[in-house]
């Protein structure tokens, strides 16, 4: 069924929905939490997404009896991201998730502006690994905003990197907090995974496979 609204912009989030490196993150994580002595049960992966670093750290602190200053967290998180660094060292075109790369070049073949929203502050090495930098316009990502999603200030800046109004974007996530970040940005949210977890989307789809250009975009 083809949807009465269209707009001018997709705004994607990267882990998750453009390729998996999420597990990576979480990967991370967990050699960092077994190096404090902290056990990291696969269930806190789930918990973990779509978490900027220091909440992702806190969490898992939080586990730990152990006080830690604000120094050394930071210097935790640096840790952390040097075991992320390494791990996404081994991406390449073909980890993009299924659908992702068909939707890009089709949404570049009709002019459609490109931004990307991710709470990664690694999101420019990650695209440029996978081979689809060249279809952004505008990268929107964690070294560029003070507040993590849900706050909708990384959707706002991508749609003002664009030139384009909010309410004429349309945004793809696959947690929960970034579809409450593109709710309270003012844009049209779609979900994608599972219904009961992003619910509050305006649309969920199970894979971008799912996604129709023709149905959120004049010819």
């Amino acid at each position: 069924m083809n949807n009465t609204q269209h707009f001018d912009a997709v705004i994607f989030d990267l882990d998750g929905v453009i390729a998996n490196t999420a597990k990576f993150h979480f990967l991370a994580w967990r050699q960092l939490a077994e190096e404090l002595g902290i056990h990291l049960p696969d269930e806190a992966e789930s918990r973990l997404k779509g978490l900027e670093r220091m909440a992702s750290l806190e969490l898992i602190l939080a586990e730990s009896d152990a006080h830690y200053s604000e120094t050394q967290k930071q210097l935790l998180a640096d840790k952390k991201n040097k075991h992320y660094c390494r791990l996404i060292e081994t991406l390449t075109p073909m980890d993009l998730l299924r659908g992702a790369g068909e939707l890009l070049e089709q949404l570049v073949i009709r002019d459609i502006p490109v931004a990307l929203a991710s709470a990664s502050k690694n999101a420019a090495a990650v695209i440029e690994r996978l081979g689809i930098a060249e279809r952004f316009t505008y990268i929107a990502d964690a070294n560029r905003v003070q507040n993590p999603k849900p706050d909708p200030e990384i959707f706002l800046m991508a749609a003002q990197g664009l030139n384009i109004a909010p309410a004429a974007c349309l945004a793809i996530e696959d947690a929960a907090a970034g579809v409450e970040s593109i709710n309270r940005a003012g844009m049209f949210s779609v979900g994608v995974g599972n219904q009961q977890e992003l619910g509050e989307a305006n649309k969920v789809i199970g894979s971008l496979n799912e996604f129709s250009v023709e149905d959120y975009f004049k010819s």
